[in-house]
């Protein structure tokens, strides 16, 4: 899996775009696979954080942080950095890591995460009971179907 689908959802999305066709599809739709879409949920989600834009102001720019530390200082350490850390995406199965953390866990790509994680919401998923109104409907339509049937 590429960033084919993630350069199409952005500029879709950069166009003004509120709906990108596709997510968890691959083979032009023919095939759906579940890790896919988590991993294109992952990539979506970051899209949308991107078109956010990104918050410039006296404070976000850490001017007095810069001179305070200077070029080869600590800025981690800083409550501002701190208190803007999460301002970033929050990817939850592309890892970031450096790559001597990432092979000492086992090296596994991002399909493989996704695929773990596709799996952990398939077997905890529970639905959410219709509201009786819409019971009530989707009841009407059987029951008119049964009896135009003769059933």
């Amino acid at each position: 899996m590429g960033h084919e689908k993630t350069l199409t959802a952005l500029a879709a999305a950069l166009a003004g775009a509120s709906y990108v066709y596709g997510a968890g599809m691959t083979e032009s739709g023919v095939t759906f696979d579940p890790a896919v879409l988590v991993m294109d949920d992952e990539w979506i989600a970051m899209i949308r954080h991107f078109l956010g834009g990104i918050n410039v102001n006296r404070e976000t720019l850490g001017g007095a942080d810069i001179a305070a530390v200077g070029p080869f200082g600590d800025f981690l350490s800083l409550p501002s950095t701190y208190a803007h850390m999460r301002e970033q995406s929050q990817p939850r199965i592309m890892d970031r890591r450096v790559r001597e953390e990432w092979e000492s866990d086992g090296a596994t790509d991002m399909y493989a995460r996704a695929r773990v994680r596709a799996c952990e919401i398939i077997e905890s998923h529970e639905r959410e009971p219709l509201d009786e109104e819409a019971r009530r409907r989707m009841r009407a339509v059987v029951e008119r179907a049964d009896k135009e049937r003769g059933s």
